[in-house]
């Protein structure tokens, strides 16, 4: 099965991805609802270890994948809300769609991240 062995390259190597490979990865197994928590625990570690290097649509896609598998690390969205608030003005609206989502489906409180949202939305 092709998912077994991504998922197992996930494993062995997300530490060496970029944000983009982050982002995309998370994209993908999101996309296939592929839940591996092994997969999903080093996308989380790798999302956390670069996170000041995303751009706003990476971070969105990455909390979004996150929340659509029904993962929610808080600390990854902890870390995503503080990164993402004094940017908030380079998202665009479906970054900020994705954003709101993904802390909303999962329960993540972030009240900063919101109002701010809001204010440039």
């Amino acid at each position: 099965d092709v998912w077994k062995v991504l998922e197992a390259e996930i494993i062995r190597s997300a530490e060496c991805f970029t944000p983009m490979g982050t982002s995309n990865v998370a994209w993908a197994l999101a996309t296939a609802k592929r839940s591996s928590p092994a997969a999903w625990n080093k996308l989380g570690g790798a999302a956390l270890h670069n996170i000041h290097e995303f751009n706003s649509q990476g971070l969105a896609n990455t909390v979004w994948a996150f929340a659509t598998v029904g993962n929610s690390p808080h600390q990854l969205f902890d870390k995503a809300a503080e990164v993402a608030l004094p940017r908030l003005d380079e998202f665009n609206s479906q970054a900020l769609a994705n954003i709101a989502w993904a802390y909303a489906s999962v329960g993540h409180s972030s009240p900063q991240l919101f109002d701010k949202a809001a204010e440039v939305a």
